[in-house]
Parts: C-alpha cells; structure tokens; sequence
C-alpha cells in the first residue's frame, strides 16, 4: 500500500514522499489520517542548522509523531477499537505527518463525540505538558512558573492552573503571550523587557515559586538560574521547591549545597508507557502500581479537550495540506515569532 508522507531533506527543507506502508502487524491497527499538528520544537529544532550547513546526500527523513484520524483495518490481537472509530495517535515514527499510519493500540485513544479531528491531533503535547505537571506534584493554591510558551507550555501551564495552581508564563514572543493570556493564564511576562524574577515576587505576593517547568528544549541555565532564583527562600538563605525540566532542555548547576534543597526532576515525554514496545502493542501494566500510563494521560487530555477545560484551537496559527510540508516548515522555522501550532491535512 502505498502513502504519502512528511519528510526533511539533506538539506533542511520539507518534502513529500511517497512510500511502502508496511503491513500492519500484530495489535496495530490502519489510521486513515485526517490531521497532524507538527511539533515546533523537538521535530524542527535541527532543522535550521541543516539549512546552514546542508549535506544532500541525506534521504529525506520522515517525522512526525501527533496525529488523528479514523481507523480502517485492525490487526490481530487487538480488542480495545472497531474499524470506523476515531482515534488520536502519537508517538516517533509511528503518528508520522502522513495520508495514513500503522499505530500501535496502545498509542491510540478513541476521540470522544464532539471533538474535532484537529483538537485530537494535539494529545502528544498535551500529554506531554501534563506529565510534566504530574512531575510538579502540584498543590492547590500553590504558585508555579512556566518558562516557554511553546506548545508543550501552553499545556502543562493550562494543566496546573487546572489543578488548582496560581501559574505565570513567561515567553519572549509577543504572539505566544498573546496566546496564553487568551487562553486565562493568571499571569504573562514577557522575558524581553521584564524580569521574570521581580515579576514573580510581585505574582506571589512575596510567599515565592513553589514550583517551576522548563518548557523547552536545549540550553536552559538561564532560564533554570530564574526559576530558581523566583523560588521560596527559607530564612537560612537556602532556596526551597521543585523544578521540572521537560523533553530536551539542558542545564549546567552546581547541586547540594549551591542548589539548596530544591528537588530538580526530569519529565520524560507522556507518562509510562512510551517506548515499551509492549505496552505500545497492547501489554498492560499493573494498575495498581502504574496508575498514568501514557494511554490513560492521552485520555484524561481528549476529556479535557471535549469539556472545555483544555483549550486547543486558540494554539493554531497555520493550516497547511500536506503536499505544502515546505511551506509548514518554513513558516515555523523562519518566522517562530508568527507561528506556534501548524495543522496538517492530508
């Protein structure tokens, strides 16, 4: 069967492909896909580089890893979805940005009645921003910063204010402060002409962060050093809280004495799950001691989403059909300021 799909060439452009869908395998089933959402950070974060320094005897890599659409064919072993039900899929090399895909069940969840196919095509990075906040361990009526107004921000930033928290963004692009105050997060700086750390004081009302998420990806110390430097302080001086840093953000900091007792966490994508390949094709882990595996957050998300409390569509800014992938990849790569959530369709 042949498909369409999403690729970066050599030299760091998008292209379009044409390929073999394999066949589908054991608790797999066939998406027939109806949009994708590109990932401006973690799936484009090299592109640039590539344009400077462009090596075309590369093969166009395919990529992608949020998507939705409606299932056509289930293969053995599969009991959980019907062919013709709707579902939302992630995950790296499998939710390519595609015309159709090859899931695994478990990297699937059924889209509940009245949730477009578009809102779907967001639960990798909702989930993603919820795990993160799960991280946080959050505290109702607690105050927490999110540095990074990208995607995954917007979510984890939506997820702690609905888990009761007092949360501020900080960003340095006007479009995604915009975003985010539209969306009612309680406070938005703008990391350009304010400082993060008086802002967070004055949020606070003295009391300090409680907690912090590093939203984006590759060097982070500068925004690691404000969050820790907006956190509580206890009268000996020592800083007091927890910071979570999300995906592929770095940091260089002393620990132990010169970080205080602060509690600095790794959140690493959706939650449990992802990247057993097992449980990615329908092995289930024991409820009583994994209760948030990665398919139960993709669900808690689209519930979210259907009720209203998660908010998704304000997050777009671009609408491309997939055979335009260049033009996609230029407008976030190119012009980040203009651009947050792109939608593909095939």
């Amino acid at each position: 069967m042949k498909y369409k799909v999403a690729a970066i060439d050599g030299s760091g452009q998008g292209v379009c492909i044409q390929g073999d869908l394999p066949e589908i395998g054991p608790g797999e089933v066939l998406v027939r896909v109806k949009a994708a959402l590109i990932s401006p950070g973690t799936e484009l974060g090299r592109v640039l580089a590539m344009r400077k320094h462009p090596n075309t005897n590369n093969e166009p890599r395919p990529f992608g890893y949020a998507n939705s659409g409606v299932i056509e064919r289930v293969g053995t072993e599969v009991e959980q979805f019907a062919v013709g039900q709707g579902v939302a899929c992630m995950g790296g090399g499998y939710a390519l940005h595609a015309d159709w895909v090859n899931m695994p069940q478990n990297m699937c969840v059924a889209i509940p009645e009245g949730l477009g196919f578009e809102e779907a095509a967001a639960v990798h990075l909702a989930a993603t921003g919820l795990h993160a906040v799960r991280r946080t361990a959050p505290v109702f009526g607690e105050n927490g910063i999110v540095v990074g107004l990208g995607l995954v921000g917007q979510f984890a930033a939506q997820f702690a204010q609905l888990s009761g928290c007092h949360i501020q963004g900080v960003d340095h692009f006007a479009l995604r402060q915009n975003i985010a105050r539209q969306i009612g997060i309680e406070s938005v700086v703008d990391a350009k002409n304010d400082d993060p750390i008086e802002q967070a004081a004055i949020f606070s009302a003295g009391y300090g962060m409680d907690f912090g998420i590093v939203a984006f990806g590759g060097e982070a110390t500068a925004a690691f050093e404000k969050i820790y430097q907006s956190l509580k302080q206890a009268p000996d001086t020592h800083r007091m809280g927890r910071i979570v840093l999300v995906g592929g953000a770095q940091i260089t900091h002393g620990f132990g004495a010169s970080l205080g007792n602060v509690d600095v966490r790794s959140s690493a994508r959706t939650g449990p799950g992802y990247h057993d390949e097992a449980y990615e094709h329908g092995r289930e882990y024991p409820k009583v001691f994994v209760e948030w595996p990665t398919q139960r957050n993709l669900a808690e998300c689209l519930r979210a989403m259907v009720t209203g409390k998660l908010q998704v569509n304000p997050l777009y800014t671009h609408e491309f059909v997939l055979d335009d992938i260049a033009a996609a990849v230029d407008v976030l790569v190119e012009s980040p300021a203009e651009a947050l959530g792109v939608v593909l369709k095939p």
